[in-house]
């Protein structure tokens, strides 16, 4: 008994020494784990100077945005009209100062051959009607003359208009055959185009270049913080938000077109008159010898906004009008390549393939200032203007 009682208590120790050190472990098993470790990348090392790294790195910087000479930094024009030249004076008489040799010979032919001959003649006409009023009246002539023939000044009546005419049409057709030359290859082609109511321009042969021109508003016509008009700008009701640009002393072939009605782009310092025609593709060209700024207007009644379709032109050196064309986006042509824009009349009376779609909407650039409400093309009848 007492060998099976000192086992026992043997046993019953074990049991208690083995339970403590299980307690004691507890603890230790169920602590939480440690966070996993953070790896913190190590910048990679600089190439070393004239490494293949570098060089790559090197080859192709950001390319910088070529910036519009004709444009101060924040956005106006940089070059204003200059007074009495390229635009109307008020007051004043006579044709405005041509910029083109084409001008500068009509101009020419009119002061010096049409005005002296209409002076004479209506002079003349003046002079043989307060001849006959005086010599034929009733007190100085009471038995009127029987005379019904005379072959002498029915002679002279006919022949002296038919010289008169002769003279005239000799310089008048060579200067028709002036106007309508057709452009050499080096010329850049300008397609004009007409809505109601504002241009837009495209230069096909220049990376395909668009521009859309907009009558600038005065100041009371627009709200804070919009562009108006300035005397930069331009005269009142001639100034536009985006001008076209030409080089100088670079032949221009003006292609006009319209997508509504019937429209006509005319600057009279350049002696240029031409209608654009929906459909039609009509041409002329002309050379701007002096650089400056030069207005015109819609000269065909097109609608009840006819009279807000201003035309400017900045003639620019053409260096200058490379920069320009860069800054646009868009990309000089070859020496001497013929324009990608197709034959104008005659012959051809379909758009080309740079030609605006008809029922197209043009950004125009400047969402503040618009010379209509809405600034889209519309397919408004040529006889219904209802200016809505």
């Amino acid at each position: 008994m007492r060998m099976h009682g000192l086992k026992a208590i043997v046993l019953a120790a074990g049991l208690a020494l083995a339970g403590g050190m299980a307690q004691a472990q507890a603890p230790a098993a169920a602590a939480p784990e440690a966070p996993a470790p953070v790896t913190v990348a190590t910048p990679a090392a600089a190439p070393a100077p004239g490494s293949p790294v570098e060089q790559a790195a090197t080859a192709a910087p950001a390319e910088a945005k070529v910036a519009d000479p004709t444009l101060n930094p924040d956005g106006t024009h940089k070059n204003g009209p200059v007074a009495g030249v390229g635009m109307p004076v008020d007051g004043k008489l006579g044709i405005q100062p041509q910029a083109t040799k084409l001008g500068e010979s009509a101009a020419g032919f009119h002061n010096n051959i049409l005005l002296p001959i209409i002076t004479a003649i209506s002079i003349f006409v003046l002079i043989l009607l307060a001849w006959t009023i005086v010599r034929y009246r009733r007190k100085a002539n009471p038995v009127p003359s029987k005379t019904s023939h005379n072959t002498l000044i029915e002679i002279i009546w006919t022949a002296v208009p038919v010289l008169i005419l002769a003279f005239i049409a000799w310089p008048s057709i060579a200067l028709l055959a002036k106007q309508f030359k057709p452009a050499p290859d080096n010329a850049v082609t300008i397609k004009a185009i007409g809505n109601q109511w504002y241009w837009s321009y495209e230069y096909p042969d220049h990376g395909g270049i668009s521009i859309t021109a907009n009558m600038l508003k005065e100041k009371s016509e627009v709200q804070a913080g919009q562009r108006f008009r300035t005397d930069v700008d331009g005269p009142r009701l001639l100034a536009v938000d985006n001008r076209i640009v030409v080089p100088v002393g670079t032949p221009i072939r003006l292609i006009a077109t319209a997508n509504d009605v019937i429209h006509s782009w005319a600057v009279p310092a350049f002696w240029i008159k031409m209608d654009a025609i929906p459909g039609r593709l009509n041409e002329t060209s002309f050379t701007v010898d002096k650089p400056g700024v030069y207005f015109g207007q819609c000269s065909e009644l097109c609608g009840a906004r006819h009279a807000y379709m201003p035309i400017v032109v900045e003639a620019v050196e053409p260096a200058v009008f490379a920069q320009w064309v860069a800054a646009k986006g868009g990309t000089m042509p070859s020496a001497a390549k013929p324009s990608a824009a197709a034959p104008a009349q005659p012959g051809s009376d379909a758009a080309d393939d740079t030609a605006t779609p008809a029922n197209a909407i043009v950004a125009t650039g400047n969402a503040t200032v618009e010379a209509t409400e809405t600034g889209a093309t519309t397919n408004q009848a040529a006889t219904g203007n209802t200016d809505q």
